[in-house]
Order: structure tokens, then C-alpha cells, then sequence
């Protein structure tokens, strides 16, 4: 984890961007509108987001919080986003064509998370032009009615900032998980962006 000048101030995340509303992504999303933050939410399906619209309006009935805005594109959603979490399946591929969709749209303040079991966050990172914003999250991201909050390991590569882990740590603790930081214990595969070179 990289140090920052002194006075450097800590990023606020306020405009959260959810990509994918299947039953994770929109748990994840009614979660953070509970705990005050403005969601904008994706999905290529209408029918996940209709779903999530209807679940929304029955929790902004009982609860007073955050916001929901349903967007139609990846663009749309991640344009003005603190943070993009995304919820598409836990493989390469998928978690690759997201990050680098959400890294060209989304401004240079957009911090990239991934929930993944899978995949080294460092490999995800190497493949964006922001690696020191880039987290992978491994445990339940919501608490729902858990009388002991769940605990999540929040994964960095080695670049990361240490302003922007604490940004991200405050930011799940306040969904009412608790945060285990760690740099990322995977080996990894791939080096797209490394700065080694081959030897021939």
C-alpha cells in the first residue's frame, strides 16, 4: 500500500454505481440506499431493474435514505460514480471486458470494486489504467437481519493508495459489515501492464 503526502484529503463516496441488478447487485444496491448513499443502477435486463424499482419503492415507503436512479447503459450509470461495484459472473473474461467498460467511462475518481472468490485483484488492476483503485471484496456485502455483522476481506494490489483502502473501508462499514484489509494474497496470472520485460 502506497503512502500519500501529508494533507492529501481522504476521497468521499456519496454516488455509488451498481453494475447488475440480478439478486446481488440489487440486495447490494437496496442496502446502500438504506445506509444514505445515491445508487444508480444497470442492468441489460429491464426485468431486473423493474424488479429493483419495485423493491425500492416498498423499502423508500418504510425507510428514509438514499436515492435509486436506473440507468440503461454502463456509461450512464458510472458517469458521475465515487465508486462502481460490479456483479457480473466471477470469471475472467466477464470481470475483465467490466473493469476496462467501467475504467474508460467512469471519471479518474471512480474506484473499482469487485466482489470475486475467484480472481487476483492485482491481475483485474494490472489491466486498467487505475490499479490504485481497484478492490475485490470476499464475503457477504450485505448484513440484511445478521445479528453479527458479516465480515468481508476488502483485497488491494500492491499500488493501491492508502487513502482510497480507508475511503473504501469506511464506505462498507457503514452497510454494517465489518472490513478485514489485506493486500492480495493471490498469485498472479497475468502482467498486461507490467513494466518487466521478457526475456528472449
Amino acid at each position: 500500500m502506497k503512502e500519500e503526502a501529508v494533507g492529501q484529503p481522504s476521497p468521499e463516496i456519496r454516488r455509488v454505481a451498481i453494475i447488475g441488478a440480478g439478486v446481488a447487485g440489487r440486495s447490494f444496491a437496496l442496502a446502500c440506499v438504506a445506509a444514505g448513499f445515491d445508487v444508480v443502477l444497470e442492468d441489460v435486463m429491464p426485468a431486473n431493474l423493474w424488479r429493483a424499482e419495485a423493491e425500492y419503492s416498498d423499502l423508500s415507503a418504510r425507510v428514509a435514505a438514499g436515492s435509486l436512479e436506473l440507468a440503461q447503459t454502463v456509461e450512464d450509470a458510472v458517469r458521475t460514480a465515487d465508486i462502481a461495484v460490479d456483479f457480473v459472473p466471477d470469471e475472467l473474461e466477464s470481470k475483465l471486458e467490466i473493469f476496462s467498460m467501467i475504467d474508460r467511462m467512469a471519471p479518474p475518481k471512480t474506484i473499482l470494486c469487485t466482489p470475486s472468490y475467484a480472481l487476483s485483484i492485482t491481475d483485474l488492476a494490472s489491466c486498467v489504467y487505475r490499479p490504485e483503485r481497484c478492490f475485490a471484496v470476499r464475503g457477504n456485502l450485505v448484513r440484511g437481519d445478521a445479528v453479527v455483522a458479516p465480515i468481508v476481506r476488502l483485497l488491494y494490489p500492491g499500488a493501491t493508495l492508502a487513502s482510497v483502502v480507508e475511503t473504501v473501508r469506511v464506505f462498507l462499514r457503514t452497510l454494517g459489515v465489518a472490513v478485514q484489509v489485506e493486500a492480495d494474497p493471490d498469485e498472479p496470472v497475468l502482467r498486461k501492464n507490467a513494466s518487466s520485460s521478457v526475456t528472449r
